[in-house]
């Protein structure tokens, strides 16, 4: 980020009123491999966090609360990870504290004894730096067993074994993942409150929500982290859309679960009103109604059951006004006012209770990449280098999909997560042959894919997931793979529009945005055709006891369009570990303009036809 970024970024923050900026480094410089216009090169006033720090200091004086980054278990350089330690890592944050930084904001931790040495070691320290400055510490709710072992290992943050040994026993339940992980943090929390501060600090938390809030809104219940409220409203004729709360009593068995403003008790009991963000978020069906059923419960109760069961029965009902999704297609503005718990399709929001980035549905505040940095390769260049080598040839790049299918390299560009360790998922590996013959038979080089199941257990040790024994999971196959243009318009493309979409849905875009799929070809004749009617396909669902039917991977239109900008994206990002100019830069160049991403799905999944997909992409059937 240049100078003139920097400048830009600070004073629409000054023009949008925001006075709080956390100053860090971000990944390191590297101008030689993104200067692509040879502008004035400014990174060189800002190679470390510090630099900013003074900068912001310099042309802003006190105008902004500055945050600066502390790392735990220290600082993990990529390039020398063995070097991570608390105690290299303090001179560095006694330089950016004296340059002028008004907090610290800690790095994610799992581990209080850890946060609470790394606490003490800076409040002690001889430079006297950190005696009275706040220091937040970092937490990241767990969302699912994939994210965390992502984030973790990007971050180079360690899990303690308990913490992970409760993660992995439920890891293939995301909706126990997120209950054992509301668990861990509150836990956390808890343990770090009594932790001492200096007079008028008070205890802060950052929770990193990965623009997923509902777990956190859990902890921040469960901890008592929100206040009581004591504002006083008048009752409205919207009080149907109005904030739940909960009405809590010295009484033990006073508790009343109301919409809207509670007039107030003739009792004589103390009440307290507490905001509840998260009571309405739960994932089970509800009951559209014109209004909420009456709370029975107070002087005219019949009884302590009947009170039960009218909260019950409220619990599970929702307004007919504004149920649902607005008219209309929704946009990323609407969905992200909607995360953010704005009006009652806000709180009434669930879909991002099972996170699964781009393979879920792209109105979802988590579509996408979850940690939310756009194109990357997830390592250094100096690690592409060695996992990937120097490719020179088509034949090199296809030999790097082959290897890593055989289990030879552990990712390509475009991996996503394995298992645990393995290059591939097991259930991937069912279908490893099949991949083989598209990689090597006919040089499409694969990027994700999955096996057709029918009806399997949620306890399958391959294709399970969900609650253990309590259900059957089913899969639809589908691959995704980048094909040389000249291949797709005289081979494949022929091919596909042989099957009806009844038999495939697919769709396939180039790096210029020509888009078509198989509800939008009317011409076969013609090469492209853009389209904006959508399609959208359920390729993994599961029926549970007791829950409606669970769709964790679907594939659409708007989804696929926006992942593809990223998957080209990543070309980029491949060719910029080389040399500006190199035989490597050149060929990832060239094949990033000369190919077109494809996705296939093929629709029958019982039995035999459940392999029909690979035949029909290997030519076997017409």
């Amino acid at each position: 980020m240049n100078r003139k970024l920097v400048d830009e970024a600070l004073e629409e923050a000054k023009a949008l009123g925001i006075r709080n900026i956390l100053a860090l480094r971000g990944d390191p410089p590297r101008s030689e491999e993104y200067d692509m216009d040879e502008e004035e090169d400014s990174n060189k006033d800002f190679m470390w966090a510090v630099d900013l720090v003074k900068y912001i200091r310099k042309v802003h004086r006190d105008y902004f609360c500055i945050g600066v980054a502390g790392y735990p278990e220290g600082h993990a350089d990529e390039s020398h990870p063995e070097h991570q330690s608390v105690e290299r890592d303090l001179p560095f944050l006694v330089a950016k504290t004296s340059a002028g930084a008004d907090f610290i904001m800690t790095q994610l931790t799992y581990d209080v004894d850890e946060y609470s040495e790394y606490e003490h070691r800076l409040r002690t320290h001889d430079s006297g730096v950190f005696k009275t400055i706040p220091i937040i510490p970092g937490l990241m709710p767990i969302q699912s067993y994939q994210i965390l072992r992502r984030i973790t290992n990007l971050s180079h943050v360690k899990i303690p074994d308990p913490v992970l040994k409760r993660i992995e026993a439920v890891k293939s339940d995301d909706e126990a993942v997120k209950r054992v992980g509301v668990d861990i943090i509150s836990e956390l929390v808890e343990g770090m409150k009594p932790l001492p501060t200096p007079q008028s600090v008070p205890r802060g938390f950052h929770f990193f929500t990965l623009n997923l809030e509902k777990s956190v809104s859990f902890i921040l219940e469960r901890c008592k982290l929100i206040p009581a409220s004591t504002e006083t409203t008048s009752p409205t004729s919207s009080d149907v859309d109005s904030d739940v709360a909960i009405e809590v009593s010295i009484s033990p068995d006073s508790a009343t679960l109301v919409n809207g403003e509670q007039k107030t008790s003739s009792r004589r009991n103390s009440h307290q009103r507490r905001r509840s963000s998260a009571l309405n978020s739960q994932p089970h069906n509800r009951l559209i109604v014109d209004r909420p059923s009456i709370s029975v419960s107070g002087p005219n109760s019949t009884s302590r059951s009947h009170s039960r069961n009218s909260i019950t029965t409220q619990m599970h009902e929702a307004p007919s006004v504004g149920s649902g999704m607005p008219a209309g297609q929704s946009n990323r503005s609407d969905t992200l006012l909607i995360s953010e718990g704005m009006g009652s399709l806000g709180r009434e929001a669930t879909w991002d209770d099972f996170p699964n980035g781009r393979w879920g549905p792209s109105s979802s505040p988590a579509f996408g990449e979850i940690d939310g940095y756009g194109p990357s390769l997830h390592v250094t260049p100096a690690q592409a280098r060695k996992l990937w080598g120097h490719p020179k040839t088509y034949q090199d790049i296809t030999t790097i999909f082959a290897r890593h299918v055989k289990g030879e390299v552990s990712c390509v560009p475009w991996s996503d997560e394995s298992d645990s360790g393995g290059s591939l998922r097991e259930e991937t590996l069912t279908i490893k042959e099949e991949l083989l013959r598209l990689i090597q038979g006919k040089g499409w080089w694969t990027i994700a894919s999955q096996p057709a199941v029918n009806g399997r257990r949620s306890n399958d040790k391959t294709f399970g997931w969900g609650p253990p024994g309590e259900g059957f999971v089913f899969q639809k196959a589908f691959v995704e793979f980048f094909i040389p243009l000249e291949q797709w318009q005289r081979d494949l493309r022929p091919r596909l529009l042989k099957y009806g979409h009844d038999e495939l849905c697919w769709f396939a875009t180039s790096l210029h945005g020509e888009f078509e799929s198989s509800t939008t070809v009317s011409d076969h004749q013609k090469p492209w055709k853009s389209d904006e009617a959508g399609t959208c396909n359920a390729v993994t669902w599961g029926v549970f006891r007791g829950k409606e039917i669970v769709t964790p991977t679907i594939i659409e239109e708007e989804s696929f369009r926006a992942w593809s900008e990223e998957a080209f994206g990543i070309w980029d990002e491949w060719r910029r570990v080389f040399p500006r100019g190199s035989v490597e830069e050149k060929l990832l160049k060239k094949y990033r303009d000369d190919v077109v991403l494809v996705n296939v799905v093929g629709h029958k999944f019982v039995g035999e036809d459940g392999g029909r997909l690979w035949r029909i992409l290997g030519g076997e059937e017409v």
